[in-house]
């Protein structure tokens, strides 16, 4: 049985972070690249585990951000101080699924090569049936009161 490996990560000036828990080796991981306008902006590339947990916090008040677009189905968490994506979540029947961009992720993970997605290619309803497939279905998000 593979331990399980917890990956921290941040945006770049630390408001936002994050940790993702995970049993599957680093390996085995090829982060998705999103070719949407949104995510090639910000050179996003995704990682995920359905059996994995995530957790984002907001390390300083109204700092995060979450930003809608296509479909508006996801929430991508951007940073409000340095803009940097960290992660996008979902909510689907009372459960929060997310995925995280493994560019924010400290050091080097030792990931496999990124490969292509296009979401942007399926319907708000494919989109929803894919997330929940690959994303992880286990993920708090914890802010910061002022």
């Amino acid at each position: 049985m593979t331990e399980t490996e917890t990956f921290r990560g941040s945006c770049h000036c630390g408001r936002l972070s994050l940790e993702f828990s995970t049993r599957m080796p680093a390996a085995d991981f090829h982060p998705r690249a999103c070719d949407c306008s949104f995510c090639c902006k910000h050179g996003a590339a995704y990682v995920s585990d359905p059996e994995g947990r995530l957790s984002i916090r907001e390390n300083a008040a109204d700092s995060r951000r979450e930003y809608r677009q296509g479909s508006e189905t996801a929430r991508f968490q951007v940073c409000g101080h340095c803009g940097v994506l960290i992660a996008v979540v979902f909510e689907h029947e009372g459960r929060r699924y997310g995925a995280v961009n493994a560019r924010c992720l400290e050091g080097h993970p030792g990931f496999g090569e990124s490969v292509p997605a296009s979401p942007q290619r399926l319907s708000a309803e494919e989109k929803v049936a894919r997330w929940r497939q690959v994303w992880v279905p286990d993920v708090t998000v914890t802010s910061v009161r002022a």
